[in-house]
């Protein structure tokens, strides 16, 4: 998050209590107590709150075709909204979800009002595959830049899909399903096709690849 974007949300939080903590660090706190003091005005706790779902709110952002500035756009709004809701969030625990189907409603609306509602075909950062099914993947494998390069033959909606399945912190499937408009039931054989088609693009690269060629 830039300089100006916390500027503009701390402007928005209340003033009451911009005090810190005390003795007890923000890191320490549960998602719920977060939310607590920030909707108190507490900037600590807010910036903790950031830090923990600013990776996941980029990567629903980044899985709609959108340029550079609206879809930091999104993202602020969606942090304004958080802002504005902090104190009203009833299952603390579900913030993953309500900030992922924030942005995605958010990244929608702006979608349509630039006439793109077609899935991005984002950058695939191989440092945030962290999920079990792509561990797999690069246990045979040493050269990162094949699992990039198999990954970008996906089909868009796969690789969406396998984005959205390795934020961090986690999506349950009901929010991936509502994201991607899929049944629930749909995603983990989906999600496992898609992983067995990746497996196969790499495979053939690294045959093409290999000695001999």
């Amino acid at each position: 998050m830039n300089l100006e974007t916390r500027q503009k949300i701390n402007g928005a939080m209340p003033r009451n209590c911009r005090a810190g903590l005390g003795f007890r660090s923000v890191q320490d706190l549960s998602t719920a107590e977060l939310l607590a003091a920030a909707g108190g005005g507490d900037s600590q706790a807010w910036n903790q709150l950031v830090e923990r779902y600013e990776r996941l709110v980029w990567s629903v952002v980044r899985s709609f075709r959108l340029d550079e500035a609206a879809s930091a756009d999104v993202a602020q709004t969606v942090w304004l909204r958080l802002v504005e809701h902090c104190d009203r969030i009833r299952n603390p625990d579900g913030l993953a979800s309500w900030l992922a189907t924030t942005t995605r409603h958010e990244a929608i609306r702006t979608s349509k009002m630039q006439r793109r509602q077609t899935p991005t075909d984002f950058e695939f950062d191989v440092e945030d595959t962290t999920a079990v099914g792509f561990d797999e993947l690069l246990v045979d494998s040493e050269d990162r830049a094949t699992l990039v390069v198999a990954f970008r033959q996906l089909p868009e909606d796969s690789q969406q899909l396998l984005r959205l399945l390795t934020t961090d912190p986690p999506l349950d499937y009901e929010t991936i399903a509502e994201i991607i408009g899929r049944p629930i039931g749909s995603i983990g054989p989906t999600r496992a096709r898609c992983l067995d088609r990746l497996r196969t693009l790499m495979a053939a690269a690294e045959r093409r690849d290999g000695p001999g060629d």
